[in-house]
């Protein structure tokens, strides 16, 4: 393995590691067992993956040909849940800090499954469709999301939270960009990856939203 090849694998790594979390940490705060610690944790891991490789028809998809992106989930699932179940008290104490905990991973696996949905596009030859390579990288960014949202009966945080989805795009479309305009490789996704985490926290920290109406009564 190339050392590019290493640098896109363990970035690859980091990204299931902090969805691991983020997913574990909602499953936690809504009391479920080990079991729906590690479902949830896992799910919000490679879920996105699994939306990229179907769109992509790489079937099957990468978590069943390569488990050790699941395994990893599911070993980072379960300390979480260790952790929680012998420090209860200690986090309860850090309730405060929950949701910028959340946040933080939540961004970090955002912004690199997104780029890294787009360089997988572009790896299996669609490099030349713009629309196809960035839509897959914004659904590999928010497709575990998606799916641990619903899971553990919430609204999608794509649908009521700061500025994720585009976030997400922003990341995706600065990587294709730069890989349109020959940029080198590593410097391209790192760019993306970054712009999509400053983007997602800073709208967290300065509360930046899209236009709502609010909820109507139409009864």
């Amino acid at each position: 393995m190339e050392v590019a090849e290493k640098i896109l694998y363990f970035t690859e790594l980091l990204g299931i590691i902090a969805f691991a979390i983020s997913g574990s940490i909602v499953a936690i705060e809504k009391g479920l067992d080990l079991f729906g610690v590690i479902v949830l944790g896992v799910t919000t891991s490679v879920g996105g993956g699994m939306f990229r490789d179907i769109l992509l028809g790489i079937l099957p998809p990468t978590m069943f040909t390569n488990p050790i992106y699941a395994i990893l989930a599911l070993i980072i699932s379960l300390l979480a849940f260790i952790f929680a179940y012998f420090a209860r008290e200690y986090i309860q104490n850090l309730k405060e800090y929950y949701t910028s905990i959340i946040n933080l991973f939540d961004a970090i696996g955002l912004g690199v499954f997104s780029v890294m949905g787009v360089n997988t596009a572009i790896s299996a030859g669609f490099g030349d469709n713009a629309f196809l390579s960035v839509f897959v990288g914004v659904i590999t960014g928010v497709g575990g999301g998606v799916f641990r949202d619903i899971m553990s009966g919430r609204i999608p945080v794509i649908l009521r939270k700061r500025i994720y989805a585009l976030a997400a795009l922003g990341g995706a479309l600065i990587y294709y960009c730069m890989y349109l305009s020959g940029a080198n490789k590593m410097t391209s996704l790192y760019v993306g990856i970054f712009l999509t985490i400053a983007v997602r926290l800073l709208a967290t920290h300065y509360r930046w939203t899209l236009p709502s109406t609010g909820p109507i009564k139409l009864d």
